[in-house]
């Protein structure tokens, strides 16, 4: 069983009605509902909660973190950036949503700025999977529209991806990276671009099976920690004469 802990700042629900017709119990939830059960152990977590939700025991028990923000970035506690930063550095899977994009522990870990054009237009967006072999394209079709996003658009300020899955165009004709991984550390990243607080991208099963997908790549694959420093030889080294 894969443990997934989806964190949501959960403050466009409480705030604007429009979304919370979309979300009515927050996005966290309708995203852990999507993710299910077969194979999956889940639990939310939000901005509000004491150390936001992410304690070290449960972050010490999570194999892949789900990471949803926009309003609240500068909210987030420096202290739970540093700490999410450690576990991923040290395995633990991060997927990271939509604006969050924008959030600390992203930036931290890309080391640019990750700003990108944007628009609210309520525009169709057609996500092409471009990296049909790779695990998180599994199930997928060549391409899938959603038929209302927030457009995202080159160029989306972000180190050379180590993979590049998903590719997405956009009404209005721009064009996105909008599902790429990362490698840092032991962690595993994958950001992906749908999910605008005001449409319904996460009922979608498309949506749901990239989700799926992404958090079983990004798992901790299991191997041993790499032992760094001052270090015996492993056979006897023959004095030189």
């Amino acid at each position: 069983m894969i443990k997934v802990t989806v964190w949501n700042e959960f403050l466009h629900e409480n705030v604007h009605e429009e979304v919370k017709k979309v979300y009515p119990e927050g996005i966290h939830k309708v995203i852990a509902e999507g993710i299910g059960t077969d194979g999956f152990m889940v639990r939310t977590a939000t901005l509000d909660q004491p150390e936001h939700g992410l304690s070290e025991d449960v972050l010490a028990n999570t194999d892949v973190l789900i990471w949803w923000g926009h309003m609240g970035h500068d909210k987030v506690e420096d202290e739970i950036v540093e700490r999410v930063h450690a576990r991923v550095m040290n395995g633990m899977g991060l997927v990271v949503l939509h604006s969050g994009h924008f959030s600390k522990i992203f930036k931290k870990l890309m080391g640019t700025g990750c700003d990108l054009k944007w628009r609210e237009a309520g525009e169709k967006e057609r996500i092409w999977t471009v990296n049909p072999a790779h695990p998180i394209a599994g199930g997928l079709p060549e391409f899938f529209e959603l038929p209302q996003e927030e457009m995202y658009g080159e160029h989306f300020d972000i180190p050379s991806p180590d993979e590049t899955i998903f590719i997405s165009w956009f009404e209005g004709g721009e064009v996105f990276r909008s599902g790429v991984t990362f490698f840092r550390g032991q962690g595993k990243i994958f950001y992906f671009r749908p999910g605008h607080e005001t449409y319904p991208t996460y009922y979608n099963e498309n949506v749901r099976q990239v989700l799926r997908n992404g958090i079983r790549w990004a798992a901790p694959s299991g191997a041993a920690a790499p032992v760094r420093g001052n270090h015996q030889p492993l056979e006897a080294i023959q004095p030189k004469s």
